[in-house]
């Protein structure tokens, strides 16, 4: 960044903070937006080779704060979804699902206040329509954040209540084609191939129709060749049967897989 450009970033930051607090106003989208997005990076779970995120954001405003937003609400919790999307993207985060954005009313914030409570929550692949979305749960103590309006403001701690049950998500294990389609594995045998009553089906002409099938055993995931004609390759290696392991390439005919273990959460939060 050019000495120009960060001298102006400070004085924007000081007339703003300025003006902020001398002229207190109702919560403007781009705030919302800038919070969202800080609540995910401080919200970040690392596993063993990816970075996950909560998937769900609720937006509790004061009752004022939450009527000037009435006749847009639902174009604007669209558009801070693909805000968080596109932010998670390039980053390189990992949700569980699509961000989802509620909004809430809550008496006791002031205008030109808002908290953010987050969570990662499992989700079926079919999500209901955003009209038929649950209410937003109850806020809870290290779960939500409040802001005051202003780029300046810092998030003030929220009112203490009683410690809520940490909740629990499994991201199962899965398979994904190189610059394609997840596959999660979701039964305890998973059979791979052309045929249609393949639960992985491949439209790869070098792949058998009953080509292969993945195992569980307890909490392992072994691959197991069906007598395909082209073989099954892990790693570069050609093998009748292999117990796999988180980030192995599988290569079935002409087609490549990467195996993803599956990982447990607690609560969504880093």
């Amino acid at each position: 960044m050019s000495i120009l450009r960060a001298l102006e970033q400070k004085i924007e930051a000081l007339v703003e903070g300025v003006f902020g607090r001398a002229f207190r106003t109702n919560v403007q989208p781009v705030e919302l937006a800038r919070k969202l997005v800080k609540e995910m990076d401080d919200h970040r779970t690392v596993s063993v080779s990816r970075v996950y995120v909560p998937n769900e954001y609720t937006v509790y405003l004061s009752p004022g704060d939450r009527r000037q937003f009435q006749a847009y609400e639902e174009s604007l919790k669209l558009e801070l979804q693909e805000y968080l999307a596109e932010h998670a993207r390039r980053e390189g985060y990992v949700m569980l699902s699509p961000p989802i954005v509620l909004m809430a009313s809550d008496d006791d914030l002031g205008v030109g206040m808002f908290g953010i409570a987050t969570r990662m929550v499992q989700r079926p692949r079919q999500r209901l329509p955003q009209a038929a979305a649950p209410a937003p749960a109850p806020r809870s103590a290290g779960q939500t954040m409040v802001y005051r309006s202003g780029p300046d403001a810092e998030p003030e701690p929220a009112e203490p209540e009683p410690p809520a049950a940490a909740e629990v998500a499994e991201i199962p294990a899965a398979l994904t084609a190189v610059g394609g389609e997840r596959y999660e594995l979701e039964k305890q045998v998973v059979l791979i191939g052309r045929s249609q009553d393949s639960d992985i089906r491949l439209a790869d002409p070098n792949v058998s129709r009953r080509h292969a099938e993945v195992r569980r055993d307890d909490d392992a995931f072994w691959l197991v060749d069906l007598g395909s004609t082209n073989g099954t390759e892990v790693n570069g290696r050609r093998l009748r049967q292999v117990k796999l392991e988180d980030g192995d390439r599988i290569t079935l005919g002409s087609t490549e897989l990467v195996f993803a273990a599956p990982v447990v959460t607690a609560d969504g939060r880093g």
